[in-house]
């Protein structure tokens, strides 16, 4: 028997591997402090004395948790790999907090990039600066001298560009969103921009951004992502790298959705598991193009409106008829309420139990309109949700109040009523727009800004986990729970046993037990101002992706 202490990736996977001393959280056995893995999936639960007696000697390596935690490993339902790994290893402004403090950090980056090449940045978001505006063209060319230049905000739905980028693309200049004077490109002008922008990134750094993101989601405890691609996203040949690079790589499992409409033989060829994902019916609050139904409190506008109900329902037929899932992005009001009458109509073609029956998806869902959520519950419709979107932008005098006004701001990301009526929830990042950060995202659910909206951490962190695959429909290729049978998709955390408690079954937030004898499996408590668990190991179906060299507590 080996104690394990470091994964080795070219050793091959164990076919019999023993997990002792910790807690497993498993609803199939809640007292379980052991689980034999086999071939790759969960094959036994118990407790130590018993895996001593029936198993110590029959495996060929046993792993001593030292009293950690094991969970289902997460899954993230909705990425941008290589953005993802830009933020990670690139230009990421994401925590500047002024105007200036932005400029800085793209002239000190540019100064590393040769001139005429593409310098490439994300992650601005004037609302949270004192001067709450954005840098101008004359300051963004200063920055980056004669380097063509592409810089996201936050929210991925705008961006600066420098002179040098719209002299390179000249289009962008007659394109519906571009303003000359503040080089700041909104709708057509910039997805025009952003494909150039990602056309000029070679395959090796495609492929290093790409690694790092994959990385991070194993250092995070993440088993299984879903890349959301398209056209105007990043292009054909990242997402095709994207779906490439996680077949090579022994790491989180990724699964591809392709948002292009009328591109469902294209996203079966491509390999993607649905067509949809950012397949834009409008914007974001944040750029002033989610689409709504009263103009914004800031800006006389109701924002951008991308598609047609008629082109929902077409896009949702042809996906029904052969079987594959459907998904929209969709944030504003007016947004939604296209989206659903797209189904409406999608359903007087096809019928709604066909739509039922493959179980579409909505993308963000953030204003639902009165009578939204009950036809979404109609439709069989999974709403992939975002919670460190109000984590970021909620509250009393985030971004959303200053869009939208109070009232609205409340009513964005209702979690608790879609869970109340049954709608199916599947967490995500939307990394780059907010980070990789599960237990992050699990605490932001649970103590949502908007109290009503809040949900239990146990629901919170099941539409992390089987929320997850479930969202896949037909594809899922697990459950998301440590059950017999079922894949042996883990993560190993540092966790204290005296630090996991369980919720009473009522699931209010203040009913908290730590005693045993409930029968449910515990959960690390995540109340603000305590430390989020880190994760000690990741296994993607038995494989070991991510290790961190010491189990327990040391």
């Amino acid at each position: 028997m080996t104690n394990i202490a470091a994964a080795d990736p070219e050793r091959p996977i164990p076919s019999r591997v023993l997990v002792r001393g910790g807690i497993i959280h498993s609803p199939e056995e809640p007292f379980a402090t052991a689980m034999l893995v086999e071939d790759g999936a969960v094959a036994w639960l118990g407790s130590d004395s018993a895996a001593d007696v029936a198993h110590a000697d029959s495996v060929d390596e046993v792993v001593e948790l030292r009293g950690a935690l094991v969970t289902p490993a997460f899954v993230d339902a909705h990425v941008h790999l290589t953005s993802t790994g830009m933020a990670l290893a690139g230009l990421d402004l994401h925590d500047t907090v002024s105007v200036t403090d932005a400029l800085d950090k793209i002239a000190a980056f540019a100064a590393t990039v040769p001139p005429g090449q593409m310098v490439i940045g994300q992650g601005w978001d004037e609302s949270k600066w004192p001067e709450r505006r954005a840098p101008s063209v004359a300051e963004v060319d200063r920055a980056v001298g004669d380097r063509p230049a592409y810089l996201s905000r936050a929210d991925v739905h705008s961006a600066l560009v420098s002179s040098a980028l719209v002299a390179a693309v000249p289009e962008v200049a007659g394109a519906v969103g571009f303003d000359k004077d503040s080089g700041r490109v909104r709708q057509e002008a910039h997805h025009v921009v952003r494909r150039a922008a990602f056309g000029l990134l070679s395959p090796g750094a495609r492929q290093g951004f790409q690694s790092a993101a994959l990385r991070r989601a194993a250092e995070l405890g993440i088993g299984a992502l879903h890349e959301c691609g398209g056209p105007d996203i990043s292009g054909e040949a990242d997402f095709l790298q994207v779906l490439a690079s996680a077949r090579e790589a022994a790491g989180p499992e990724v699964f591809g959705y392709w948002g292009e409409f009328g591109a469902v033989e294209k996203a079966r060829e491509f390999g993607a598991v649905g067509a949809g994902g950012d397949l834009f019916l409008d914007g974001a609050i944040g750029s002033h193009t989610a689409c709504l139904s009263h103009p914004y409190a800031d800006q006389a506008s109701l924002g951008a409106a991308y598609a047609s109900a008629e082109q929902v329902a077409e896009h949702v037929v042809q996906c029904t008829e052969s079987g594959v899932q459907a998904g929209f992005h969709v944030i504003g009001d007016a947004a939604m309420a296209t989206l659903l009458d797209g189904f409406d109509a999608a359903a007087a073609r096809v019928g709604r139990d066909a739509l039922y029956r493959v179980g579409h998806r909505v993308e963000h869902a953030e204003m639902i309109p009165p009578g939204g959520i009950e036809r979404l519950l109609a439709f069989g419709i999974v709403a992939s949700v975002q919670p460190a979107f109000d984590a970021a932008w909620g509250g009393a005098d985030g971004m959303y109040v200053e869009r939208l006004g109070v009232e609205r701001a409340r009513a964005m990301n209702p979690f608790a009523a879609l869970q109340k009526a049954g709608v199916p929830l599947a967490f995500g990042s939307d990394a780059p727009v907010t980070p990789l950060d599960p237990w992050g995202a699990v605490r932001a659910a649970a103590f949502h800004r908007t109290p009503e909206h809040r949900l239990s951490v146990r629901a919170a962190f099941a539409a992390h986990t089987r929320g997850g695959w479930r969202a896949l429909g037909a594809r899922a290729a697990a459950s998301g729970m440590l059950v017999l049978g079922e894949p042996a998709t883990y993560a190993v955390w540092d966790v204290r046993p005296e630090d996991v408690i369980v919720q009473a079954a009522d699931e209010r937030l203040s009913a908290w037990s730590t005693d045993p004898r409930s029968g449910v499996p515990g959960l690390p408590d995540l109340s603000p101002g305590r430390a989020l668990p880190r994760a000690l190991r990741t296994v993607v179906r038995g494989r070991t992706v991510f290790d961190s060299g010491w189990l327990g507590r040391g």
